[in-house]
């Protein structure tokens, strides 16, 4: 195997690993959005049961039902928080994510451009060589040609 050809190996391997990169960011993505549609909920949830507990305590309440409706809300916000924490972990989860996509995208590029200059250099000692062998020929031709035509005078 060619040094090019193990180089384009190594360009398919980083293109890899930046798809796959690229494939756990999206599924991050999707996470976190999961994640904040069942926060949206959780605060929907939170303000209908006060808009109805407003509602209902306008015209008096037990104390039990107040410590009902109390506790009840003490767990809301309980899973409020939770749920915060989820979030603030996923984007967490997501800044990691973005920044590898960042530095596969940089390796692929760096390693692009060296296969690149490479390839490069390869086709430029290619092109001189064939200028050689042209100049080479040409030079060949023309002593023939001079040798045959002092032959000729002679």
């Amino acid at each position: 195997m060619t040094q090019i050809q193990t180089l384009h190996k190594v360009v398919d391997l980083a293109e890899k690993r930046r798809d796959e990169a690229l494939g756990a960011l999206a599924r991050m993505q999707r996470e976190l959005k999961v994640a904040q549609d069942q926060m949206d909920q959780l605060q929907s949830y939170a303000q209908e049961a006060q808009a109805r507990w407003a509602a209902r305590s306008a015209v008096g309440v037990d104390t039990a039902l107040l410590m009902h409706h109390r506790e009840f809300m003490h767990k809301i916000h309980h899973a409020l928080e939770f749920q915060r924490g989820v979030l603030n972990e996923r984007n967490g989860l997501i800044e990691r994510a973005q920044a590898q996509v960042h530095a596969a995208e940089r390796d692929l590029a760096g390693l692009r451009k060296f296969t690149d200059r490479k390839q490069q250099a390869i086709d430029h000692k290619a092109q001189r060589q064939e200028q050689k062998q042209t100049d080479e020929m040409a030079l060949s031709i023309h002593l023939r040609q001079s040798l045959a035509q002092a032959q000729a005078r002679n």
